[in-house]
Formats: C-alpha cells, sequence, structure tokens
C-alpha cells in the first residue's frame, strides 16, 4: 500500500490516541484533585480533559473545560458530563464548603496542553507563559510550527529584531493557548456550519460568555455543591 495511514485516515488508531495521549500542561493544588477524579470519568464517556479552573469569583466555581475527539462540546455533552460527575466529586468531596461545578467547552482561544494541539492548530497565534525564563522573558507570542519532540517550534519576534522561530519546552509551560485572530473565528465558524449540517438543522445550543477570555463557548447548567449548614437556637 502506498503512502502512510495519518490520524484521520485511521479512527479506530484517533480514537486511542485521544483517550491515551496525557496532558502535558496541568494544574497544581486543589485543581490537580479534581482533574484526578474528573479525568477517568470523562474518559469513560468518550471525552477528555482540557483543564480545571477553580475561581473564588463570586462564591467557588469549579470549571471543568473538556473536549470530544473533533475539539468540540456541545450543550448536550455538558450534561452528560455534570450528571457523571456530580456524584463522584459528591462522594470524594475534592472541595472543602459549597461551590458550583461547571462544565465548557474549550472555546475559540482554548488552551493548548497536549503535543497534538500545537500541532493541530499550527499556523495560529498563540501565546505562551514559561515557568523558567529563557532570555530574560517567560511571556511568547507567535505563530505556532508545530511540535517536535518534547518542544513547540514558535515563530515570534523578540524586541526590536525580525521575527524568528524560538524552541519551548513543553515542560517548562506554565499555561500555553490560542490568540483570538480573525483566521480563528473563521475556522470556528466554519466546522459550527458544519456540525449544524450534519444535526440537520441546529442542536439547540446556546452560548455562554467566557468571561476572562471573552469568547463563545458551550456550558452546561450549573451544578451547585452546597455544605450543610447546623441548625441554630
Amino acid at each position: 500500500m502506498n503512502g502512510q495511514n495519518t490520524m484521520d485516515d485511521s479512527p479506530a488508531f484517533a480514537a486511542t490516541r485521544f483517550a491515551d495521549e496525557p496532558r502535558l500542561i496541568t494544574e497544581p493544588g486543589r485543581a490537580a484533585r479534581v482533574a484526578a477524579l474528573a479525568e477517568p470519568v470523562l474518559a469513560g464517556l468518550g471525552y477528555r480533559l482540557v483543564r480545571v479552573r477553580i475561581s473564588g469569583f463570586a462564591g467557588c466555581t469549579v470549571q471543568i473545560m473538556a473536549e470530544r475527539p473533533d475539539g468540540t462540546m456541545a450543550i448536550e455533552d455538558c450534561e452528560a458530563v455534570s450528571r457523571a460527575l456530580s456524584p463522584v466529586f459528591d462522594a470524594a468531596d475534592p472541595i472543602e464548603g459549597s461551590y458550583r461545578l461547571e462544565i465548557s467547552s474549550p472555546g475559540i482561544d482554548r488552551p493548548l496542553v497536549r503535543r497534538s494541539d500545537f500541532d493541530r492548530y499550527a499556523g495560529h497565534l498563540a501565546q505562551v507563559e514559561m515557568a523558567v525564563p529563557i532570555e530574560g522573558r517567560r511571556r511568547f507570542r507567535g505563530d505556532l510550527a508545530g511540535a517536535e519532540g518534547d518542544c513547540v517550534r514558535l515563530r515570534c519576534a523578540a524586541p526590536g529584531s525580525e521575527l524568528a522561530d524560538v524552541l519551548l519546552r513543553i515542560d517548562d509551560m506554565t499555561e500555553a493557548r490560542l490568540v483570538l485572530t480573525d483566521a480563528l473565528v473563521a475556522q470556528a465558524l466554519r466546522r459550527s456550519k458544519q456540525d449544524e449540517r450534519r444535526s440537520k438543522g441546529g442542536n439547540g445550543l446556546y452560548p455562554r460568555r467566557d468571561t476572562e477570555s471573552d469568547t463563545d463557548i458551550h456550558a452546561a447548567p450549573e451544578h451547585i455543591r452546597r455544605t450543610p449548614q447546623p441548625d441554630g437556637d
């Protein structure tokens, strides 16, 4: 047989790789405990974890960002994940006190947490935060040129110089995400239209505004976990 099968050419291989590929950029502390509980549940449902974020704004919110193999997450997916995770979290109690559980899609300007993310979005603008400074810089912004071994190639401009490629170790990144651009929005719109055609007129999604990145994502209704309060006198 001429040529080699790619991930798109072999659906079975793609599904296996999707489920098994680890996140290389992860969370510390309480978020790590939540992630350890969420990942096997998500995998059992055919999804995978993108990010966990715990916010104290307007009370405690635990955000679970997940995705399907194509990188999307419909409202029905979010609801299914919420129903599966809520009893697991209630039993394991990874967060002390009351909190709101929020399940969402990665959004347009999504985090990049796996090696394949950097390949999938090659050509798009990204911003990377490093734990260790490289030539005095911790923050890099440039066009993704894909992953190379344990590193990512980013085409960016150093202060006072022209565009140049820089190799950044994924293990040394604290955060990496896409930057919202016209090209990225256009790609998301094309994908949305394709999904609409496949679902024969839409699937009842409604947008949620991501307060941090100001991009539309899909979120399930929140599951609120309240700590029982002692009876008064």
